[in-house]
C-alpha cells in the first residue's frame, strides 16, 4: 500500500468513528496517567517519610558531631602549643577544613552549625548564693562555641572578651532564662574549677528551637539533674558561654575539655534514593575510610557519632514493611487496567468484524490489514499516552522520570496493539460465520493448560505469602504481590467453565413454561458471545482488588482504633499524679455526649510469687459493666460481681495469667483501703482500667462495706475516670476538666481520638494509605467501565431484538423485564463471584499480611499484630455497584428503544 492509501484509510477512519477514537483516547490518557502517577506517588511519600523520620527526631539526634577529646589531642601532637592549638581561629580553620568532607547526599545546614572548645564534666560552683535543690551544689558546663552573638541577642551588658593568656579570669555570657534560675545578673562572679567566671552579658536565643541551642539543652536554660546515690539528690546544671578563644583556658579546669563540630544535617533535598547513599557516608565516617580521612585533618584523636544512621534505619525498616503491602494494590490495579485495554480491543474486533472479514475476502493482506488498525489505534493512543504521562509528570512531584515514562510508553503501546493483535489473530485465515455461544463453546486444549498453569502460580503465589508474611523484611516479590490478583483469575476461568450448567438447567423448566419472558432471556444469556469471558475476569480481578484493597484500608482503621482504645481504656481517660476530687466525676457526667463517667480506684502490690505486680482495680460494678460492654473490652455483666454480703470472699473479675498464677481459691489481698478477700468468678483477657498484665476488678459497694471508714466513696480520691461517648464534646470536656484543678493543677485529659492520630501521622503511612484508596477506587471504576462497555457491545443486537418483538406484540413493561433478566446473568456471576473471591483472597492471604508496619509504626510487641480481616463494605459496595449499574443501563437502552419507532431500528437486509 502507498502512503496516501494509508493517509487516507486513518483520515476516514477517525472522521467515521470519533466516538471510538475517542474513547479509546480517553481510556488511555487515564491509565497512562495513574500508570506513571504511581511510582512518582510512592516515590513522594517515601521521600516525605524519610525526611519526617529526621525532621521529627531531637535536634541533637539528627546532627552528625565530631569530637577531640584532650588527651587524645595531646596525644596525637605533644608539643603543640595548646594556646594556638585550641584557639578560635584554629578551630575554624578545622572547621573549613571537616565541611569539606561532606558530599552529597550528606548536606550541612550551615546556619545551625557550632564549632568550639567544651568541658565534658561539669564543674561545680561552691558559691553560697547561688540556688540549691537537696543541699547539693549546682554544677556549670563552660563552651568556648562560635556563634553566640549570631544566635542570640544582646539583653543586657556585651559579649565575653578573651581572656589574656595564663589568665584565671574569664568573662562569660549566659541566656536570660539561665540569669533567671540561676540568679546571675551582670557582673556576677562564679568560681569554678581554679577560674573566676564574670558574667558580662545576658542573651536571648533568636531561634530557642534551632539546633544551636536545643542541641545543648543547658546552652538555653537550666536542667534539674539527680546525683548516683540512693535516694538520688536533684541538683540545677546549667552552661556558661566563654570567649571562642578562651579554649585554651578549659584545659585546666579538671573538666576534660574536648574540641568539637556539630553539623545538623539538611533534610530539605533528601530523597528516598538518598537514604542508602547517606547511610553508608555516615557508617564510613564514624567506622570505615570516612574517619580515616576525617582524622586526617582534624587529628588523630578525632571521632564521629550520629543518630542519623539509626533513624535512617528505622525508616527504611518501616518503608521495607509497608512496600509489599502496596505492591499488592500495585499488582491488582496495573492488571485490571491492563486486561481493560485487551478487553477494549477485543470488543472493537468483535464489533467491526465483518468489516474486517470483508477487507479479507476482498485481498486485504493480514499485514496490510494489522498495519492499517495499528495506524488507526494509534493517532489515538500514543498522543494520549504522552497526555497522560506528562500530566503525570505535572501533578505528581517527583524526581523519579524514566520509569513513569516507561509506563504511560507501556500503556500506549498496549492500547494501540490491542485490537490489531486480535483482529490479526481472528482473522488469520478465513472462517465461515458460525455462532460461539459463551453456553456451548468447548475450552481448547492450549487454554486448559494456560488455565493450568496460571493455577499453579496462584496456589504457589498464596503459600508463599503465608508462609513469608509481608512484614518479614524480604521486599517486594512479584509473585507475593500478584497473589490476590491470580486468586481473582483463577475464579474467573472457573466461574467461566461452569457458567453455561446453570443456563442449561434454568432454561428447561423455562422452555415448559407458558410465559415467553423467561425462556428467551435465558436462551439469550446463553448465546452471549465467548468473547464475554475477558470482561468477566476483568470485572472479576477489579472486584477482587478492590475488596481486598479495601479491606485493608479497613484492617488498619481496626488496628489502630483497638490499639488507642488500649492505650486509653475508653474514650477518654482523666488523670493525675493526686486522687482526683469527688465533684469531677459528677460534672463529667453533665457534659454533652457522655454516656458514663467511670471512677477507677487502682492499687498496685506485689504479688507473693515474686512475679508481675497486681493491679485491684476498685469501680462501681454497674456502671463498668457497661463500659465494658461499649468498649468491646472484657464485657461482663455486673451481676456477676453483686456483693454476696456476710464474710465470703467477695466476687471478682481477673485475668487468665492471674489464674494460672493463683488458681481459682480465695485469695487474700493488702491494698491501702485494707484487707480484702476474693475469689474469682468471671476471667477476661482485657479490662478498660488496664488492659492486659495480671488485674482484680471488684466492685466498689463491697469494699464500701467491709472498709467504710477508709471507703466510702468511690468517686472521692480516685486515681482516674473512664470516660465513654461517641460523641464526646471536646472542648467542653477540656473545660471541665480546668475548672476542678487537682492541687493546684489541671487534670491530664486524654482522649481516645487523639491517642489514634498519633499512630497515623508520619507521611511515610499517609500516602501509602491514600495510594491504596487511589487504588481501590480506581479498581472499582475499572471494574464499572468493563461492565459498561461489554453491555454497550451488545446494545445495537438488544435494541434490534426489542424492535422485532414489538412489531410481534411484546408491552414495554414485558420488553424491560426481557433486557433486565437478560443482563443479570451475567452481572449477578460477576457480583456473587467479586464478593466471594474477594472473602476467599482475604481468608488465604490474611496469615501473610501484616499491616501492623502500615497500621502502628513503631509499636511495640504488646499491641499485637494487625492483620487483615473481611470488611462488608468493601466485599459487597463494589458488586452492588455492578448489578446496580448494569439494571441502570439496560433500562436506559429499553427506555431508549420505546421511543423509537421499529422502523429505525429494522432496516432492510440487517442481518443483525
Amino acid at each position: 500500500m502507498n502512503a496516501l492509501t494509508w493517509t487516507s484509510w486513518l483520515r476516514i477512519r477517525l472522521r467515521t468513528a470519533r466516538g471510538a477514537a475517542l474513547g479509546l483516547a480517553v481510556l488511555v490518557l487515564v491509565t497512562a496517567f495513574l500508570a506513571a502517577a504511581f511510582p512518582r506517588g510512592v516515590e513522594t511519600y517515601e521521600t516525605r517519610g524519610a525526611q519526617y523520620a529526621l525532621a521529627s527526631a531531637t535536634p541533637g539526634d539528627r546532627t552528625v558531631q565530631i569530637t577531640v577529646g584532650q588527651s587524645d589531642a595531646l596525644a596525637a601532637d605533644p608539643a603543640a602549643d595548646p594556646a594556638t592549638a585550641y584557639s578560635g581561629k584554629e578551630i575554624a580553620r578545622l572547621d573549613r577544613a571537616i565541611r569539606g568532607q561532606f558530599t552529597a547526599p550528606l548536606r550541612i545546614d550551615d546556619g545551625q552549625s557550632v564549632h568550639g572548645v567544651r568541658t565534658t564534666k561539669p564543674l561545680s560552683a561552691r558559691d553560697a548564693w547561688l540556688p540549691r535543690i537537696d543541699e547539693v551544689d549546682p554544677a556549670f558546663t563552660l563552651w568556648a562555641a562560635s556563634g553566640p552573638g549570631t544566635h542570640g541577642t544582646l539583653a543586657q551588658g556585651r559579649l565575653p572578651h578573651a581572656a589574656a593568656p595564663g589568665s584565671r579570669t574569664l568573662e562569660a555570657a549566659v541566656t536570660t532564662a539561665t540569669a533567671r534560675t540561676m540568679r546571675l545578673r551582670v557582673g556576677s562572679e562564679l568560681h569554678l574549677g581554679g577560674l573566676t567566671v564574670r558574667i558580662s552579658g545576658l542573651l536571648t536565643p533568636r531561634e530557642p528551637e534551632g539546633t544551636y541551642w536545643s542541641a545543648e539543652p543547658r546552652m538555653a536554660a537550666p536542667q534539674l539533674d539527680s546525683t548516683a546515690a540512693s535516694p538520688p539528690l536533684k541538683f540545677w546544671s546549667a552552661g556558661l558561654l566563654l570567649s571562642p578563644d578562651d579554649g585554651a583556658a578549659l584545659l585546666s579546669t579538671g573538666g576534660a575539655a574536648e574540641k568539637y563540630w556539630r553539623y545538623p544535617v539538611d533534610t530539605g533535598a533528601l530523597s528516598v534514593h538518598d537514604v542508602p547513599v547517606l547511610r553508608d557516608r555516615l557508617r564510613s565516617l564514624e567506622h570505615g575510610p570516612g574517619l580515616v580521612r576525617l582524622r586526617s585533618v582534624a587529628g588523630n584523636g578525632a571521632f564521629a557519632d550520629s543518630a542519623v544512621t539509626g533513624l535512617l534505619d528505622a525508616s527504611e525498616g518501616m518503608r521495607a514493611a509497608v512496600a509489599p503491602v502496596v505492591a499488592v494494590a500495585a499488582f491488582g490495579i496495573g492488571t485490571v487496567a491492563g486486561v481493560t485495554l485487551l478487553m477494549t480491543g477485543q470488543l472493537a474486533a468483535a464489533r467491526r468484524r465483518p468489516e474486517l472479514e470483508l477487507l479479507r475476502a476482498r485481498g486485504a493482506s493480514l499485514a496490510g490489514l494489522t498495519g492499517r488498525l495499528a495506524a488507526e489505534t494509534a493517532a489515538a493512543a500514543l498522543p494520549a499516552a504522552a497526555a497522560g504521562g506528562a500530566l503525570a509528570l505535572l501533578l505528581v512531584p517527583s524526581e523519579r522520570v524514566f520509569v513513569p515514562l516507561c509506563a504511560a510508553a507501556v500503556t500506549g503501546l498496549l492500547g494501540t496493539l490491542a485490537l490489531p493483535l486480535r483482529a490479526a489473530a481472528a482473522h488469520r485465515r478465513p472462517r465461515p460465520a458460525g455462532r460461539a455461544d459463551l453456553a456451548r463453546v468447548r475450552p481448547s486444549r492450549r487454554r486448559t493448560v494456560a488455565e493450568l498453569t496460571v493455577l499453579v502460580l496462584a496456589v504457589g503465589a498464596v503459600v508463599a505469602l503465608r508462609r513469608r508474611s509481608t512484614a518479614s523484611g524480604a521486599g517486594v516479590d512479584a509473585l507475593v504481590s500478584a497473589a490476590p490478583v491470580l486468586i481473582g483469575v483463577i475464579a474467573a476461568l472457573v466461574l467461566m467453565r461452569l457458567y453455561p450448567l446453570p443456563l442449561r438447567l434454568a432454561a428447561r423448566p423455562a422452555a415448559r413454561a407458558r410465559g415467553l419472558t423467561g425462556f428467551l432471556s435465558l436462551a439469550r444469556a446463553g448465546r452471549a458471545p465467548a468473547t464475554a469471558g475477558l470482561p468477566l475476569l476483568a470485572l472479576l480481578v477489579a472486584l477482587t482488588t478492590a475488596s481486598f484493597g479495601g479491606s485493608v484500608l479497613a484492617g488498619v482503621d481496626r488496628g489502630r482504633d483497638h490499639a488507642a482504645l488500649t492505650a486509653v481504656g475508653a474514650d477518654a481517660r482523666i488523670s493525675s499524679d493526686a486522687p482526683l476530687p469527688a465533684k469531677l466525676a459528677g460534672a463529667v457526667a453533665k457534659v454533652p455526649g457522655v454516656q458514663d463517667a467511670v471512677p477507677v480506684r487502682i492499687d498496685v502490690q506485689a504479688a507473693d510469687d515474686s512475679g508481675p505486680p497486681l493491679h485491684v482495680v476498685i469501680v462501681d460494678a454497674g456502671a463498668y459493666a457497661r463500659l465494658s460492654r461499649a468498649t468491646d473490652l472484657g464485657a461482663f455483666d455486673a451481676g456477676e460481681l453483686a456483693d454476696p454480703g456476710g464474710d465470703g470472699p467477695l466476687p471478682a473479675l481477673v485475668s487468665p495469667s492471674f489464674v494460672t498464677r493463683f488458681g481459682s481459691g480465695p485469695m487474700t489481698l493488702q491494698p491501702e483501703l485494707g484487707q480484702l478477700t476474693v475469689r474469682p468468678r468471671v476471667i477476661r483477657a482485657d479490662t478498660p482500667a488496664q488492659p492486659g498484665g495480671d488485674f482484680i476488678v471488684v466492685d466498689a459497694g463491697s469494699v464500701a462495706r467491709i472498709h467504710p471508714d477508709t471507703f466510702a466513696d468511690p468517686a472521692n480520691g480516685a486515681a482516674f475516670l473512664l470516660v465513654s461517648g461517641r460523641s464526646l464534646d471536646a472542648g467542653a470536656l477540656r473545660a471541665t476538666v480546668r475548672a476542678h484543678p487537682v492541687a493546684a493543677r489541671p487534670a491530664h485529659l486524654v482522649l481516645r481520638s487523639d491517642a489514634r492520630a498519633k499512630y497515623a501521622d508520619s507521611p511515610l503511612q499517609q500516602g501509602a494509605e491514600q495510594l491504596y484508596a487511589a487504588a481501590v477506587g480506581a479498581g472499582a471504576g475499572y471494574a464499572l467501565l468493563a461492565l459498561l462497555l461489554s453491555l454497550l457491545q451488545a446494545a445495537p443486537q438488544r435494541i434490534q431484538l426489542l424492535a422485532r418483538l414489538r412489531t410481534m406484540g411484546l408491552t414495554p413493561s414485558q420488553g424491560r423485564r426481557l433486557m433486565v433478566l437478560e443482563a443479570l446473568p451475567q452481572a449477578l456471576l460477576a457480583a456473587l463471584g467479586g464478593a466471594l473471591v474477594g472473602a476467599a483472597a482475604i481468608r488465604l492471604l490474611s496469615p501473610g499480611m501484616d499491616l501492623t508496619p502500615l497500621a502502628l509504626p513503631g509499636a511495640g510487641a504488646d499491641l499485637g499484630t494487625v492483620r487483615l480481616h473481611t470488611d462488608s463494605a468493601s466485599l459487597l459496595l463494589p458488586s452492588a455497584g455492578v448489578v446496580a449499574l448494569a439494571l441502570a443501563v439496560v433500562l436506559v437502552q429499553a427506555w431508549l428503544s420505546g421511543r423509537r419507532r421499529e422502523s429505525t431500528e429494522l432496516r432492510a437486509g440487517d442481518t443483525q
